[in-house]
């Protein structure tokens, strides 16, 4: 019997992008659990072999508004408890933050936009190592939050500290978007056209970042997920 990855999607266009051929390739079938669509229920009676949760234009602590929080939350920590192999990008991250006890609030600026990240001694003996010599990366936030007790922290950027964090082997967070491939991107552009012009981003300049670093970046996305996923411990 095959190994189950499991992603959680909030948007359609946020999906695995460029890590799903790693994952494919080191052997998991792929299932997505699109929310406010699939049996919620159903998926806390799953034990995935691997589940990712990716990033959407919601917070993570807007429960008020999106009931449904609590519940993935309450879910995401019985894995974190269990130390299932997890993986969170953005909303993701945020939500793992969140399962582990810590706070997650609006940042001072809105970070969106390709630029780079800095590693720490530990992230530059993670996976995320392959940013050393070409550190830009793909950002689309507002929300930060605080490191989780007893996390490794990986990455920071120019305005948030916390780009990136480990608890164990088997747990990995990204604020920023190390998944996002060149070939869709113009959906992000669509999909978040309302944020983009309310913040007054370029759209044309996006796009023709995307077009200078896509190619790269799909390439390390993929060094990224399998280097991960041959330090799992399970």
């Amino acid at each position: 019997m095959g190994k189950t990855a499991i992603a959680i999607r909030h948007v359609g266009f946020e999906n695995l992008g460029a890590f799903a051929p790693a994952i494919r390739a080191a052997g998991y079938d792929i299932v997505y659990h699109d929310v406010g669509m699939d049996d919620r229920e159903r998926l806390e009676t799953l034990d995935p072999d691997l589940l990712v949760v990716l990033g959407g234009p919601i917070g993570a602590h807007d429960e008020h508004n999106y009931p449904f929080l609590t519940d993935y939350i309450r879910f995401l920590a019985s894995r974190l408890e269990r130390d299932r192999p997890t993986m969170g990008i953005c909303l993701g991250a945020q939500l793992i933050a969140r399962a582990a006890g810590s706070r997650v609030y609006p940042g001072s600026v809105k970070e969106i936009g390709f630029s780079p990240i800095t590693l720490t001694d530990a992230g530059q003996k993670s996976c995320l190592a392959v940013f050393q010599e070409s550190p830009t990366t793909l950002h689309w936030h507002g929300d930060t939050f605080d490191l989780p007790r007893g996390a490794q922290l990986l990455a920071s950027s120019q305005f948030y500290e916390n780009q990136a964090f480990s608890l164990g082997a088997n747990i990995i967070a990204f604020q920023f978007h190390p998944e996002a491939t060149s070939v869709g991107f113009e959906q992000w552009l669509i999909g978040h056209t309302a944020e983009l012009s309310q913040e007054g981003i370029s759209i044309p300049r996006l796009r023709a970042d995307a077009e200078m670093f896509g190619e790269s970046l799909d390439k390390k996305a993929g060094i990224i997920c399998r280097s991960w996923l041959n330090q799992l411990r399970v």
